[in-house]
């Protein structure tokens, strides 16, 4: 048997490619995983564009010039070298897209585990812990698929409005969504929704996505990228960019001018269109890292605190979401590089949730 891995050059997405290596044994403490389904959504490609700044290639490292991009899923251990785990046990957490993985168990609770691999031992804690579904009190398998798609999106929607929140929403009276149609964005909407936010939520969508943004109920008001005037620049603003199309965002903060109050960049699901523009002001906006956020809250409220807030929200909207969701499932590794090159493409609807059974 091999070890199979899908693999994107760092600095072309787009070329991509199947490795095989002979399956690794498992060291001293070490758990071998098959990795079953994995979730593919627009974060993923996120992950990729921003893999060299923010650290994501660190995880599952490869040949020079290569990367593993990281997704989210589940994985049976099918050897461990670890008195506490057993083989057959299932887990939930972040594994590289292929088929099996070599772990480094740590930190072991009844409900989890840490993968405590040496070159891991500097990257996000929420990235490094697994959960042990068997001893999960709220496990639902039913959820399963809506776990692997939406939990990682809304926990980031969920940081958002707690970020903005927290911040008193920069002194912000509307609050601009650009990429509306996004799972990440409809997450934050959900938010401002459960939570009767103090201010305006502006949806910014293509004209495509126009009535299927409408129609989800979620914003004040909607806009498309070709009506940027139909906004009112009027207020004081915070923009929440899921897209990375810098002209998009150049065009708004001139619109706004000092009324543009801080643009919180989060996603790049328009990758190709990420070089801001002329009047981007760079002073006013930051990278939105959700890792961070939660180890600051971490601290103000105590360990597991923001988890349980967190869930709660996220098996809600999750719950909301099976309105609009489509889950398209495809079966087996192979069949990864045409699915993975429509949604680098762009050309995935936004209500469609992509399941890789591997």
């Amino acid at each position: 048997m091999k070890a199979l891995r899908f693999e994107v050059r760092k600095d072309d997405l787009a070329t991509a490619r199947i490795s095989e290596t002979d399956l690794p044994s498992p060291g001293d403490g070490e758990l071998l995983v098959e990795i079953d389904r994995f979730a593919l959504t627009a974060n993923n490609i996120t992950y990729g564009v921003v893999g060299e700044r923010i650290g994501y290639w660190k995880f599952f490292p490869a040949d020079a010039g290569w990367g593993v991009i990281p997704v989210w899923g589940f994985a049976k251990v099918i050897a461990s070298n670890h008195p506490e785990i057993e083989v057959g046990e299932r887990l939930y957490g972040y594994f590289p897209m292929g088929k099996q993985c070599v772990m480094q168990a740590g930190k072991i609770r009844p409900d989890r585990l840490v993968d405590s691999s040496a070159h891991r031992a500097s990257l996000p804690l929420v990235y490094n812990s697994y959960a042990r579904t068997a001893g999960e009190a709220h496990y639902e398998p039913a959820m399963d698929d809506e776990r692997m798609l939406l939990f990682p999106l809304y926990a980031t929607s969920f940081c958002l409005y707690d970020f903005l929140d927290d911040n008193g929403y920069f002194g912000a009276e509307q609050v601009i969504v650009v990429s509306a149609s996004s799972k990440t964005a409809i997450g934050l909407a959900y938010a401002f929704d459960m939570h009767e936010g103090p201010v305006a939520c502006v949806g910014l969508t293509s004209s495509g996505n126009l009535e299927r943004v409408r129609t989800l109920g979620l914003y004040d008001s909607v806009a498309t990228y070709d009506a940027l005037g139909s906004i009112d620049a009027s207020l004081p603003t915070v923009i929440v960019d899921m897209s990375g199309n810098g002209r998009v965002l150049s065009d708004l903060h001139a619109m706004l001018g000092d009324n543009m109050r801080y643009t919180s960049n989060v996603g790049v699901t328009h990758y190709a269109d990420n070089q801001m523009g002329p009047h981007f002001r760079r002073e006013r906006s930051a990278m939105f890292f959700a890792p961070g956020h939660i180890e600051k809250r971490n601290r103000d409220w105590g360990p597991g605190e923001f988890q349980q807030r967190a869930y709660r929200f996220w098996r809600e909207a999750s719950i909301r979401s099976r309105d609009w969701l489509r889950i398209e499932t495809t079966s087996g590794l192979r069949e990864l590089p045409g699915v993975y090159a429509q949604l680098l493409a762009g050309r995935v609807a936004p209500d469609v949730g992509i399941v890789i059974e591997v």
